[in-house]
């Protein structure tokens, strides 16, 4: 195949890059990849890509409408759920659909005979598929910080990416597996069914919830005097020193941004694993952290948050000090006076509320 004249070679002057293209292009081409697609990827700057998106499955031939009639999947639901996973919807006839699809949607087909509801394992494709989509993006970072160095060919960055791929795609079933298990059996040890919720058949009932905001002071300023690199380093830290900091019973929920939020049953433990949070950024490498915490009944909902102390947990952090935990009234009086020091912060008149919270400072004893 004359690559020149297909025009793959344009805008490549340098005689190694050149022979590195043309290589790698007839090697595609030998393994049947079409023109068409090999001058796709060229356009779109991932011809080095293209070895590893053939490594991890076959290539489309088939249909969403034929998808879902070999697995018997309702095409309705096989639409919602992968619209749920964040992947593309080409449409119920376009050949976009592989025979790796047809045995996950078989895989659907089981899961749903289990009986739970379809607008709620909607919602559970939709949790893992952003999960998912951070988890690979990750990874995509991770391996152009390990593999991308200066003048390397697209030849020889496909040849270390296929060989990664192929390394370790048998492992990653597994390892995701065990990672399942492992959380699974954590919340199954904290969870609790109660009496009540045994009588009213409901598990949404909200519970007395400690939840805590952290986030970096003065970060929307400091993303005007320095490149994203090292903001994205700066967010990225805190985020380390939370799972650092962090003990049963307080969980991390997310981060957003410049801020964590983290929940526990119990307010004591949330007030010292933000104490401990404020103590660990206090290392000159990052911009100083502030706290808000608040507690109240609130619900878990497809691992998110809701309720009174969300909102005022969120708040109260706008609201504090560089440096120091800000907390309502209700986590002093559950968390008593022997363990740490309090100072009244007066009266806070926050958004959303009808009349201003008392609220304290707290700190350890000098």
């Amino acid at each position: 195949m004359d690559w020149e004249a297909e025009g793959l070679l344009d805008g490549i002057a340098d005689d190694a890059a050149r022979a590195a293209r043309t290589a790698l292009l007839d090697e595609l081409h030998a393994e049947g990849v079409p023109v068409d697609q090999l001058r796709r990827a060229v356009e779109e700057d991932r011809l080095a890509l293209l070895p590893v998106e053939r490594v991890l499955g076959p290539d489309p031939e088939l249909s969403a409408r034929e998808v879902a009639e070999r697995s018997g999947m309702d095409l309705e639901f096989f639409e919602a759920s992968r619209r749920a996973l964040g992947l593309p919807w080409p449409g119920a006839d376009a050949k976009e659909f592989t025979r790796d699809d047809v045995e996950a949607a078989k895989l659907g087909v089981q899961y749903r005979s289990a009986g739970f509801p379809d607008d709620e394992a909607v919602e559970v494709d939709r949790l893992l598929g952003q999960g998912m989509a951070r988890y690979v993006d990750a990874i995509r970072t991770m391996a152009a910080h390990t593999f991308l160095e200066p003048g390397i060919d697209e030849r020889e960055l496909a040849r270390r990416y296929t060989a990664v791929a192929e390394a370790l795609l048998p492992l990653t079933g597994p390892w995701l597996e065990h990672v399942f298990k492992m959380h699974l059996r954590q919340v199954l040890r904290q969870e609790a069914i109660t009496r009540e919720q045994l009588e009213s058949g409901r598990f949404e009932d909200a519970r007395p919830t400690a939840v805590a905001f952290a986030d970096l002071v003065g970060f929307t300023s400091l993303g005007e005097t320095v490149e994203p690199e090292e903001l994205t380093g700066v967010a990225g830290r805190l985020t380390a020193l939370a799972h650092e900091v962090i003990d049963e019973p307080v969980h991390l929920v997310k981060q957003i941004g410049d801020a964590v939020m983290l929940v526990s049953p119990d307010p004591g433990a949330i007030v010292e694993t933000t104490l401990r949070l404020i103590d660990a950024g206090d290392d000159g490498d990052m911009p100083p952290l502030r706290a808000g915490v608040a507690y109240g009944p609130a619900i878990n909902r497809w691992g998110d948050w809701f309720g009174s102390p969300v909102n005022v947990a969120s708040r109260l952090t706008a609201r504090a000090r560089p440096a120091s935990v800000l907390v309502t009234e209700a986590v002093r009086e559950h968390v008593g006076d022997h363990a740490y020091t309090w100072s009244s912060a007066g009266p806070k008149k926050l958004k959303g509320l009808s009349a201003p919270i008392r609220t304290y400072r707290v700190r350890r004893p000098d």
